[in-house]
């Protein structure tokens, strides 16, 4: 299976995996303006099975979605060593990836990441706004679940939104979506093997409704060089609602990554 993809740069490969539903719009629209001024990498936004425009064939599990990321990974980075960014169900994912290929993998950054895979058993806080501006409910049209998740409903905010999440949802493949749930947790659990020494982040939103931000600090002893920052005013669209302090968090972890691969 080839996944649909785009790619940007040249030099280091970076491979970047959206959430769940979304298409790799949901990550370049904010890691391209951090990148962007930040030559050396090369980066690749793969759309996951029964997302985006990547279809999921006869997939049925998180273990085929991680079947395919490897044919990819195989494919289009070789044995090079490769950075691994991943945001919810893609964080899930990278951590996967990781367990199989920690040599391979220089640093590991995890936005908004599933901690606890079922919704029922996750710790999450009730859905709140805090920060609104004139006009912009207004603004919105019919049909549009911009208010589901957002913290922060400004101009901005939805404005990132349409332009990086809501195309690909529109894309995705439920009834597909809804058969891999069935199947939803990786055989090998990410964290069974051995800690994780890379330079790591793992970004969290303080009123984040889907996945939280406590499940996540368990994490922290098997990735032992991990940033572990929770936002405040940053839902699970954090990299929309706090975009400087996303971008800097993740040029900090990248600079990490580069100290020690000079050391």
């Amino acid at each position: 299976m080839t996944l649909h993809h785009v790619s940007f740069g040249d030099g280091v490969p970076v491979l970047a995996l959206h959430g769940w539903t979304p298409d790799h719009r949901l990550m370049t629209g904010c890691l391209e303006p951090v990148f962007g001024q930040l030559p050396g990498y090369r980066r690749l936004y793969p759309d996951l099975p029964g997302m985006g425009k990547s279809p999921a064939g006869d997939i049925d599990s998180s273990d085929g979605i991680m079947a395919a990321l490897r044919a990819f990974v195989d494919e289009r980075i070789g044995d090079e060593p490769f950075l691994l960014i991943g945001e919810s169900y893609g964080g899930y994912l990278v951590r996967g990836l990781v367990a199989e290929r920690p040599g391979q993998i220089l640093g590991m950054a995890l936005i908004c990441p599933v901690g606890t895979l079922r919704h029922a058993d996750r710790k999450v806080p009730e859905h709140v706004v805090l920060r609104t501006e004139p006009g912009v409910l207004e603004s919105l049209t019919e049909g549009e679940d911009f208010t589901d998740l957002a913290v922060v409903q400004s101009a901005a905010a939805l404005a990132a939104y349409r332009s990086d999440v809501a195309p690909g949802l529109a894309l995705a493949d439920t009834a597909t979506l809804e058969r891999i749930q069935q199947n939803w947790a990786l055989s090998i659990a990410p964290e069974s093997g051995p800690p994780y020494d890379g330079p790591s982040l793992i970004l969290c939103g303080r009123q984040d409704s889907v996945t939280g931000y406590e499940d996540q600090y368990t994490l922290l002893p098997h990735y032992p060089r991990a940033t572990y920052a929770v936002l405040d005013v940053a839902g699970h669209n954090l990299q929309i609602e706090q975009p400087a302090l996303f971008a800097a968090l993740i040029t900090d972890w990248l600079q990490r990554v580069s100290a020690a691969g000079a050391g």
